[in-house]
């Protein structure tokens, strides 16, 4: 149950969130949606998501257009239950729970195949039909009418060009299910994503999330940031498989960490310069130097669910996920709860290396 101390009157605030992509532990990210839902002080004026990020962020769009607070948390769940009802472990997950780690010694040697075909085939010779159950679930449980039309909220989806590399950001008037798949394209295990004749991988290699939309399109000067994959892990990996977990850890969390840096130097050069007229006169720099960000750690929570648990999707451990999100969400609310609107309380990292 949500603690009450977190609870307040008006004035209500606006706050922005940033969700990043990580597989099924998007689940996580759902918990903590579902928590935030439930204050009415809180407005979420606009979403930034990438991959599972994108994922919540339609669901959330779609249902606060059905019916409010209480829509958005029905969309949520009913998506993330259809995910675990296409899990190929769904039997064993209804008889011993799918995040018992006993079924690991039966769900890891699986990945550990995928990762093994993945390195020596592509998804276009394992793959040709393209199938995705992805689609399937999206285009039955979301209704993209409802997304575009939404006024309650503003989406902002990222996804990779592969011809150049560059970060491309869906807006939320144009949103499709080809746009949010193409957010969640790993390349290895889906067919790119083709939209408008340019074909597209997961945003996370581009923007896991991207921030700078958010800042520059809505009108909050709050935004909470959701990540789901480690920041830090403390030990050294030293089997191939972890090097390679902890690399694609890495990779997802770059961009990231790069436009934390950057928004750090402005702020940065705008208290060294005073603020020259020439530049805080961009509407950019204002909104840079008036942001106030927030950050709700899952790195504590999600260390024990090691990178091969983000491609299980068995319902026992999307529920765990979900239990684990909802309870970090709370726990952020009655630390911080009382500063959106006030104050950061996450610092940005150093502008520099070393």
């Amino acid at each position: 149950m949500a603690r009450t101390a977190t609870r307040r009157p008006t004035p209500r605030r606006r706050i922005d969130l940033a969700l990043q992509g990580g597989g099924s532990h998007g689940a996580f990210t759902w918990g903590v949606l579902d928590r935030l839902l439930e204050e009415e002080w809180l407005e979420i004026a606009g979403v930034s998501g990438t991959s599972a990020g994108a994922m919540n962020a339609v669901a959330l769009a779609a249902g606060l257009m059905e019916g409010g607070r209480v829509g958005a948390q029905a969309a949520l769940r009913r998506f993330w239950e259809k995910v675990a009802d296409a899990s190929p472990f769904a039997p064993l997950a209804g008889l011993f729970g799918a995040g018992n780690p006993w079924l690991r010694p039966w769900i890891t040697p699986w990945h550990r195949v995928a990762q093994a075909l993945g390195s020596q085939f592509s998804p276009y010779q394992l793959n040709p039909l393209n199938l995705n159950p992805l689609r399937d679930i999206l285009e039955r449980t979301i209704d993209f009418d409802r997304v575009r039309g939404c006024h309650r909220t503003q989406l902002f989806i990222a996804a990779t060009h592969v011809a150049t590399g560059e970060l491309r950001v869906f807006q939320q008037n144009e949103l499709t299910a080809d746009m949010v798949l193409a957010s969640a394209c790993l390349p290895l295990l889906f067919q790119a994503v083709e939209i408008d004749g340019e074909a597209y991988w997961d945003g996370g290699y581009a923007g896991n999330p991207t921030l700078m939309p958010l800042i520059s399109d809505t009108d909050a000067d709050d935004l909470l940031l959701v990540p789901i994959n480690p920041s830090r892990r403390e030990s050294v990996p030293t089997q191939a498989s972890d090097i390679l977990d902890r690399t694609n850890e890495v990779t997802f969390n770059a961009s990231l960490l790069k436009e934390l840096r950057t928004i750090a130097l402005i702020k940065e050069l705008l208290d060294d310069v005073g603020r020259p007229d020439a530049c805080y006169r961009r509407p950019l720099f204002r909104r840079i130097d008036d942001l106030r960000l927030h950050r709700l750690d899952a790195d504590a929570a999600l260390s024990p669910f090691g990178a091969w648990s983000k491609l299980q999707t068995g319902r026992g451990l999307l529920l765990e996920l979900h239990r684990i999100g909802r309870q970090a969400a709370d726990d952020w609310l009655l630390a911080h709860g009382k500063d959106i609107g006030l104050r950061s309380t996450c610092q940005l990292p150093p502008t520099h290396s070393g």
